[in-house]
C-alpha cells in the first residue's frame, strides 16, 4: 500500500472515531500546496445531490461609492479543530462553526481604507500555527495591506500579545524605498515548523527606485526576525551579483513575492515565487539577466541561504511573475519516484523542477526570441522553454485567430493586430504597441495547480487574454495619462519613473462592444499526466453572459481568477467567473458532473472537509468582473441539505 492510499485510510479512520478533520490547515491544503481532499464521500456518482449546506454573510463589500473601488472576495478558508478561519476584503478575521457556519469571532485590524492601497482590497487568506498548549497555543497569522502581520489566538480571536509588538509587526520597517499604500501583505503567509515566512505586494510599475521585495522569517511564538532576504543582490560577491549592471542591481526595487509559498517542513525549506523588478515593461535601468527575478526560489527555513533558484524568465519585461503557488508532489519517472516542485507561469509553462536540486526533471531549452527596438533597452536574446509538459498556451497569435463576432468587429480588430508588434510569445513591449499573448493576467495565475497523487494528474486553470502594451516616451506619457487614462478600453497608465518611458496597457477588446478580439477559448480548466506529461483533457470554464447565445463563444469559457482543488473520489471543483458558478468535474475525463448558480463570482480558489459526518465544498464569492456583481458569501454545499443561515 503506498503512502497516499495508507494516509487516506488513516484519515477515515480518525474521522469515524470522532477526531477533528485536519486535512486543510494551510491556504493549498498542505504546506506543498496540492489543493488535494482525501475525502470520498461526495463522488462522480452522488455528487448530483449536492446541494447548499449553510451559508454565512461577513458584511465586507463595497460597490465602490465609499472608497473609490469595488470588492472582490479572493480568500480560500482553512480548517482547525472543527471551525474555518478566512478573512475578507476589508482585513477582518472571521473564525466560523465548520459544521454549521455560524459566526465564532472576529477580529478588525483596522486598515484605514481611505488612504488607499495599490491592491485594494485583497486579501487570499490566513496561516495558522498549531504548537503549544494554552492560549495562543494555536495562532491564526494575518498580513495585511497595511504592511502588518498579526498573530491571534485561534481559540478566542484576541491577539497574541506576546507575538512582535502586542501581537503585531510592522513589516515597514527594515524595507528600503518603502512607500505608503504601494506596499502590502495579500497573500497568507507561510508557516514551516516554528516560522512564519512573509513577502509582499509591490506596485512595481511605477518607477525604478521602489520598494525592495524582502523575504522574511520570524518566530511565531516571540516574532523575533530570524532571517531576511532579499531577491535583488545588492553587493559584489552575493549569489545573482553577475547577472545585474552594478549600480542597476543596488537600486532596482520588487522582485518580491506576492503570490503563496510552499514548504517542505522535513528538508527544512520554503519555496518563494517572485516578481519581475521594477519597473515591469521597460529594463533599460536594469540590464541583465535579473536574477532572482520572476523565479522559484528554495530557500532554507534556518538562516534564509539559498538552497537553490530556477528563473522562468531572463529580464522580465512582460509582468511574468511567478504568480502560482510552487506545488510538491513525488512523481514517477523512468529513474523511479522522485519528489519535485510543479511551477505553472503565467506564459503556460510548467517546469518540474527535482525538489532537491531545482534541475528541471524534463529538457529545459533555451530558444531564441524576439528582440527590443526601444533605444536603451537590452532583451536577453533567449528564453527557457519546458519539453514536457507541453506549453498550456499558445505561443502566437495571428489574423486567422481573430473572432469573426461581426464583419465591423473582425475588420477593426485585424487592423488594430496589423498596427502591433506581434512575434509571438516574449515580444518586447514597443512604442508602437506590443500584442503580449499571454497577458499578464494568465495562463495560469495565483489559482496554481491542484494534484491528485496517487491518479499522477495535475489539474489546472489556463486563461487566453491578451494584452496591448506600449511605451510612451516621457513628456507624450505626461500629457496622455491626464486625459486618457480609462475610456472604452480601461487603459492603464504607469509612469515608470527614472526611465524614458511611461507605459500604457488595455486588454485586446474592440472598444465598440467591449468583445474580445481573439477567438476562444478564453478560460478552460486542463488536466495533465505526471507519468507522460501529455494534457490528458481540456474543457471550458462557464460561460460569458454577454455572448451565451452565439454558438461559438458559448464554448469557450469564461476568465476565471481562482484555481481547481481535486478530490480522492475523483472530481474536480472549480469556480467561474462571471457567469457565477461553481462546477464539479469528473477528473478522469473532464465532464461536467454538477453546477451551481451563486450569488455572486467566485474569484477564489474553493476547499474541502469533514465535520461531524459530512464533507463540505466551501467557496467564498464576491467578485467584481464583468457581471460578477459584489458580494460577502461564504458557501458551504454537502450531500445533506442543512439549515440554510
Amino acid at each position: 500500500m503506498n503512502g497516499t492510499a495508507l494516509g487516506v485510510l488513516l484519515l477515515a479512520a480518525s474521522m469515524a472515531n470522532g477526531a477533528p478533520d485536519t486535512s486543510w490547515q494551510r491556504y493549498g491544503g498542505d504546506a506543498g500546496g496540492s489543493r488535494y481532499s482525501p475525502h470520498r464521500q461526495i463522488t462522480p456518482a452522488n455528487v448530483g445531490e449536492l446541494a447548499l449546506a449553510w451559508s454565512y454573510r461577513t458584511g465586507d463589500s463595497s460597490d465602490g461609492s465609499e472608497f473609490g473601488e469595488v470588492t472582490t472576495f479572493k480568500a480560500t478558508p482553512i480548517l482547525f479543530n472543527d471551525r474555518l478561519y478566512l478573512s475578507t476584503p476589508f482585513n477582518r478575521v472571521v473564525a466560523l462553526d465548520a459544521g454549521t457556519g455560524a459566526a465564532v469571532w472576529e477580529y478588525d485590524p483596522e486598515v484605514d481604507f481611505g488612504d488607499g492601497f495599490a491592491e485594494m482590497f485583497t486579501s487570499r487568506g490566513v496561516s495558522l500555527w498549531a504548537g503549544d498548549d494554552g492560549e495562543c497555543g494555536a495562532r491564526i497569522f494575518l498580513g495585511t495591506l497595511d504592511a502588518r502581520l498579526i498573530a491571534l489566538d485561534a481559540d478566542s480571536g484576541r491577539r497574541c500579545t506576546d507575538f512582535g509588538d502586542r501581537g503585531e509587526i510592522d513589516l515597514t520597517i527594515g524595507i528600503d524605498n518603502v512607500r505608503p499604500g504601494e506596499y502590502s501583505v495579500t497573500s497568507p503567509p507561510a508557516v514551516i515548523g516554528d516560522v512564519v515566512v512573509v513577502g509582499s505586494s509591490v506596485g512595481d510599475n511605477g518607477g525604478v527606485e521602489l520598494d525592495h521585495g524582502d523575504v522574511r522569517a520570524f518566530d511565531v511564538r516571540s516574532g523575533e526576525q530570524i532571517w531576511s532576504w532579499d531577491p535583488i543582490p545588492r553587493e559584489e560577491g552575493q549569489p545573482g551579483w553577475a547577472t545585474w549592471e552594478e549600480e542597476d542591481a543596488r537600486r532596482t526595487g520588487a522582485a518580491n513575492a506576492w503570490s503563496i509559498m510552499s514548504g517542505d517542513p522535513a528538508r527544512g525549506l520554503v519555496f518563494v515565487p517572485t516578481t519581475s523588478p521594477s519597473p515591469d515593461f521597460f529594463g533599460g535601468e536594469r540590464v541583465g539577466d535579473n536574477l532572482f527575478g520572476s523565479s522559484v526560489v528554495a530557500l532554507d527555513t534556518a538562516d534564509g541561504s539559498i538552497a537553490w533558484h530556477f528563473q522562468t524568465v531572463h529580464h522580465d519585461l512582460w509582468d511574468y511573475d511567478v504568480a502560482s503557488q510552487p506545488v510538491l508532489t513525488t512523481m514517477q519517472t523512468g529513474d523511479g519516484k522522485r519528489d519535485v516542485v510543479l511551477q505553472a507561469t503565467k506564459m503556460g509553462h510548467v517546469f518540474v523542477l527535482d525538489r532537491d536540486t531545482g534541475k528541471p526533471v524534463f529538457p529545459v531549452v533555451e530558444r531564441p526570441v524576439p528582440q527590443t527596438d526601444v533605444p536603451g533597452e537590452k532583451t536577453s536574446p533567449t528564453q527557457p522553454f519546458p519539453t514536457v509538459p507541453p506549453a498550456l498556451h499558445p505561443a502566437r497569435a495571428t489574423a486567422d485567430d481573430i473572432w469573426e463576432l461581426t464583419p465591423e468587429h473582425a475588420g477593426y480588430c485585424r487592423d488594430f493586430l496589423a498596427g502591433l508588434r506581434n512575434e509571438g510569445m516574449f515580444t518586447p513591449p514597443s512604442t508602437r504597441g506590443t500584442l503580449v499573448y499571454p497577458g499578464n493576467p494568465g495562463g495560469v495565475n495565483w489559482g496554481s495547480m491542484a494534484v491528485h497523487e496517487a491518479r499522477a494528474i495535475a489539474v489546472t486553470v489556463v486563461k487566453r487574454w491578451p494584452t496591448v502594451v506600449t511605451l510612451v516616451p516621457r513628456l507624450k506619457y505626461i500629457a496622455e495619462a491626464a486625459k486618457n487614462r480609462g475610456g472604452p478600453l480601461g487603459v492603464q497608465y504607469t509612469a515608470q519613473s527614472g526611465t524614458p518611458f511611461g507605459m500604457k496597457r488595455h486588454s485586446f477588446v474592440n472598444p465598440e462592444n467591449g468583445a474580445p478580439c481573439l477567438r476562444g477559448p478564453w478560460g478552460t480548466l486542463l488536466a495533465i499526466d505526471l507519468t507522460s506529461g501529455a494534457v490528458r483533457w481540456e474543457v471550458p470554464i462557464g460561460v460569458l453572459p454577454e455572448f451565451a447565445e452565439h454558438p461559438e463563444a458559448s464554448r469557450w469559457g469564461t476568465i476565471p481568477s481562482g484555481g481547481p482543488i481535486v478530490t480522492a473520489s475523483g472530481l474536480v471543483f472549480a469556480g467561474s467567473d462571471q457567469d457565477r458558478r461553481l462546477f464539479a468535474y469528473e477528473l478522469d475525463s473532464g465532464r461536467v458532473a454538477w453546477e451551481a448558480a451563486l450569488p455572486a463570482a467566485a474569484q477564489a480558489t474553493p476547499m474541502s472537509y469533514v465535520s461531524g459526518d459530512r464533507q463540505f465544498i466551501v467557496v467564498t464569492a464576491g467578485g467584481r468582473t464583468g457581471d460578477g456583481g459584489v458580494g460577502d458569501y461564504v458557501l458551504a454545499f454537502s450531500l445533506n441539505r442543512g439549515a440554510e443561515r
